[in-house]
């Protein structure tokens, strides 16, 4: 019987598994070898994830809350500045990865109630911003 060649992804990494189709119940099974096929990784960036944020819309303000747990490494807004929609806000830190907080409105900002070294939840809010 012949030897197929097949190609198989698992979790994103692709393998090439040679099989040979066995027609009979009875007879030995057959090693088969899986090997990795040479793969191209996705580059890295040194640039941090940007996270949209979390978003709760009431009388006219927007409040933020932080989309996953952490550690506040730097708020890069303060009370009375103006932001743009994109524009960072804070930054966590998250499993080893810097996470950048955007504004998804723009405004001026009405409250922070987080600081620099802070932990924080999921859910937590970070700051509220008055939508211009």
């Amino acid at each position: 019987m012949a030897v197929r060649k097949f190609r198989i992804r698992v979790n994103g990494v692709l393998y090439e598994v040679e099989a040979e189709e066995v027609k009979e119940a009875s007879a030995p099974r057959q090693e088969v070898s899986a090997q990795p096929a040479p793969v191209r990784e996705p580059k890295a960036s040194a640039e941090p994830a940007r996270k949209p944020a979390a978003v709760v819309s009431q009388d006219g303000e927007t409040i933020i809350e932080a989309p996953l747990p952490g550690s506040v490494l730097d708020v890069k807004v303060q009370e009375g500045s103006s932001v743009e929609v994109g524009q960072v806000l804070v930054i966590l830190e998250a499993m080893k990865m810097e996470n950048e907080v955007t504004s998804p409105v723009p405004g001026r900002v009405k409250s922070v109630k987080v600081q620099k070294g802070s932990a924080v939840d999921a859910n937590d809010v970070l700051l509220v911003i008055d939508r211009a």
